[in-house]
């Protein structure tokens, strides 16, 4: 059997991102041939990551990258919130984010095959990240907006939540008050001529069916339904609602105040839509190691 030295786990470790005993394992299996044991990590990686894949990835972070004129936002994956502080995972995230910002993809699927600084795909290093760090990672989803002649503003709350803004006219510092209160609000877009047909139709209906109880003549119920529809359409669009920083005034009125125009704007909530793990940690941790729950 050839001599693993120390140095020849190092520089396996280094270059796999692996544990020292996974390295020299490797190693010994390949008779200390450095190339083919990198290459015997990279398919035992893959096949965790295809383990992995049906696992639950609803933590994560949402990442921002902007340059002269273009930006981008990701939300990208993982199972727990302990891993959204690893720098491994923290670095994926940004250089995805960079990615996306730099190369312009036409969807998701083009991101994924979009290679890294490392001279890899970005898929391919999704799955040596869930390698290394143990855990099903995704990417999730991408925005970017590019101009010639708007203003791109953005705002990040936290990691949890991310917004985008293009505007005609004002400055940055407005574009940045707008992303603001599109995070806090969650409008469901600029203006009520984008709300969906399928959208108005059903809360028609409902307002309908609520004001129908009231025994009032049909003439005022109609009246009651416009009445309710117009504060729904307050509510859910951009600029309808009162601008959270001043609230006796609407955006839309701020937006006139300032001679400015929003474009659109892409507002990004970690793990929405997504199921999310409830178990309780300390449970599980006990029923890995075999404990039993106390008597009552």
């Amino acid at each position: 059997m050839a001599d693993i030295t120390a140095a020849l786990v190092k520089e396996l470790r280094e270059r796999t991102g692996s544990g020292m005993m996974e390295c020299k394992r490797a190693l010994q299996e390949t008779g200390g041939d450095i190339e083919t044991a990198v290459d015997l990590m990279r398919k035992a990686g893959q096949a965790k990551a295809d383990k992995k894949a049906s696992r639950i990835a609803a933590e994560g972070l949402i990442v921002i990258r902007q340059t002269q004129g273009a930006i981008a936002m990701v939300e990208v994956n993982c199972e727990t919130d302990f891993v959204t502080k690893n720098d491994d995972f923290r670095a994926f995230a940004d250089a995805v984010a960079g990615v996306a910002l730099e190369s312009e993809p036409a969807d998701l699927d083009a991101l994924l095959t979009m290679n890294m600084v490392n001279g890899q795909s970005v898929e391919r290093n999704r799955r040596d990240c869930i390698a290394k760090i143990g855990e099903n990672i995704n990417v999730r989803r991408f925005a970017r907006l590019a101009t010639t002649s708007g203003v791109l503003g953005s705002y990040l709350h936290g990691t949890r939540i991310g917004v985008l803004v293009e505007l005609e006219g004002g400055d940055a510092e407005l574009a940045k008050d707008i992303a603001m209160h599109i995070a806090a609000s969650r409008p469901l877009c600029v203006s009520a001529e984008q709300v969906p047909a399928e959208f108005l139709a059903r809360e028609k209906d409902i307002f309908a069916a609520q004001a129908a109880t009231s025994g009032k003549p049909a003439n005022i119920i109609d009246k009651m339904v416009e009445g309710r529809l117009r504060k729904y359409l307050e509510e859910v669009t951009l600029i309808g609602q009162p601008f959270v920083k001043d609230p006796e005034q609407s955006v839309e009125k701020l937006l006139q105040s300032r001679k400015a125009r929003v474009i659109h704007f892409e507002r990004f909530e970690l793990g929405e839509g997504l199921e999310k793990k409830s178990d309780n940690f300390a449970a599980e941790v006990a029923a890995a190691r075999g404990d039993q729950e106390p008597d009552a």
